[in-house]
């Protein structure tokens, strides 16, 4: 629980919307997977080894969109998007 409690005083938001953010992330992150897989599995069964090679670093690049996409219904939006901003700062993608 404290864990929760740090994460919702970073993000400075209510408990009510810390929840919708926490199952944007889960429901992202599961979409993310699926799409991943229903993509490979047009070209790839999960047994090869080339399709753990490539679904890693699709998966990776599919994640942002998926969260993006998921946090619209939940009226998160504008949080996802300067959380991307911050990670892509982090990385040295996007340029300040």
């Amino acid at each position: 629980m404290q864990l929760f409690n740090k994460l919702k005083d970073k993000w400075q938001v209510s408990w009510f919307r810390f929840i919708l953010i926490i199952i944007t992330f889960a429901l992202g992150g599961s979409l993310c997977a699926r799409a991943g897989n229903y993509l490979l599995s047009f070209f790839l069964t999960e047994s090869d080894i080339l399709y753990w090679i490539i679904y890693i670093p699709l998966v990776t690049l599919l994640w942002p969109l998926c969260v993006l996409l998921v946090s619209i219904p939940f009226g998160e939006f504008s949080f996802f998007i300067g959380y991307l901003k911050k990670i892509g700062l982090k990385l040295g993608i996007v340029k300040p």
